[in-house]
């Protein structure tokens, strides 16, 4: 095909994708979503299929199991929420709205009136809007298990699709990026729903021996807050502390803050992650967190997903360009500029050994090829 043709194509595939994110806006995160879970289930459905079962009906099996498994605690999420809200507003609104601290023979009174006011206001109008969302948010479940279940069953053809715009030359590059996108989306789906779980299993009995308000559905929400780095269940612990602390019962939220401390916001991480670490992708949680908040910041709950995946994907094409870098660069070390220097060689690079472009030939960069070190003694 024609260059011209090519880049024509290619500028007419690009102009349609953004006129595709225009008009379905709505959906771009459903879609994505689906995509990336799709992505990741193509193994599994490959290992239902060597069972004996056809592909449509594996790909059926593996959607809807997915599809339950996101739908099931979004409506237990839904059916506790629209119970309990109502009860912690009017909890919230019977505490004091004046505290008196005494410290070194002072009184202060702190005022906390706004801040009651601030958040009951907030969950008045997040129960509404979450009332008002639920046909939505059905309808986008009900999307979003159709598309993986199309994806699964058609995912080479999307594959070869994709590969076929791909230069042969830089089909490394996909691959390495591919590899990259799926060990990443292992880490935040999979190893993330896991210590969820985990968690809430931990939780559960904790706050039910403390006498916690609403038991389950702290358990449940500091699951959630698993997917959230750094923080995570942490703030329901500190949450249910201070709320403690409000009511006077000081001692009990410390140790509360030590004990749920350490068996909920600590002990999941150290039992499941090292046992699927094996798995996940090898990413900083600095730079995991810059990608969580700034995908969150940036395009909302999708950027949840699509931020780190971002920031992984980034990370492997500047090892892959290392790499090529390195494969024609050598560097000078400490200890052979020394041995230089104690020998009387000058350790610069000659005009005869630097070849045209400037960089080292071969002879100069690898000092042991004509069998002498580079003192100048025999090997």
């Amino acid at each position: 095909m024609p260059p011209a043709r090519t880049t024509g194509l290619a500028v007419l595939l690009v102009a349609l994708a953004v006129l595709s994110t225009l008009v379905l806006g709505a959906v771009v995160g459903t879609v994505f979503f689906a995509g990336t879970v799709a992505y990741l289930l193509i193994p599994a459905t490959g290992r239902v299929e060597r069972l004996g079962i056809s592909r449509w009906a594996a790909s059926a099996l593996t959607a809807v199991v997915v599809s339950l498994v996101a739908v099931v605690p979004l409506a237990l999420a839904a059916s506790a929420a629209s119970g309990r809200i109502a009860e912690a507003i009017d909890a919230l609104e019977a505490l004091p709205e004046m505290y008196p601290v005494s410290a070194y023979g002072y009184e202060y009174v702190f005022d906390v009136g706004l801040a009651i006011d601030t958040v009951t206001t907030y969950g008045t109008d997040f129960a509404v809007d979450l009332a008002g969302e639920l046909p939505v948010l059905a309808l986008k479940l009900t999307l979003f298990g159709v598309l993986v279940f199309g994806l699964l069953v058609a995912h080479q053809d999307a594959e070869r699709a994709l590969l076929a715009v791909v230069p042969p030359t830089y089909r490394d590059v996909a691959a390495a990026l591919g590899h990259r996108a799926r060990s990443t989306l292992y880490a935040i789906y999979v190893l993330q729903a896991a210590t969820a779980v985990a968690t809430t299993v931990l939780a559960v009995p904790v706050f039910y021996i403390f006498g916690v308000p609403y038991p389950l559905t702290l358990s449940v929400a500091a699951g959630v807050l698993q997917f959230v780095p750094i923080v995570g269940p942490s703030i329901v612990v500190a949450g249910v502390a201070l709320y403690w602390t409000a009511t006077g019962a000081a001692n009990t939220a410390l140790v509360f803050l030590f004990v749920a401390g350490v068996l909920v916001a600590w002990l999941p991480d150290v039992l499941v992650r090292p046992r699927l670490s094996r798995e996940t992708a090898d990413l900083p949680g600095s730079l995991y967190f810059i990608g969580f908040t700034g995908g969150l910041l940036t395009v909302g709950p999708v950027g949840v997903i699509a931020g780190p995946l971002v920031v992984a994907l980034t990370v492997e094409a500047a090892s892959l360009l290392a790499e090529e870098r390195g494969g024609v660069q050598t560097t000078l070390t400490n200890g052979d500029y020394e041995a230089c220097r104690a020998d009387g060689d000058d350790p610069s690079p000659t005009d005869a050994s630097v070849s045209a472009d400037g960089s080292l030939d071969d002879a100069a960069s690898d000092p042991t090829e004509d069998g002498s070190d580079r003192t100048g003694d025999p090997s």
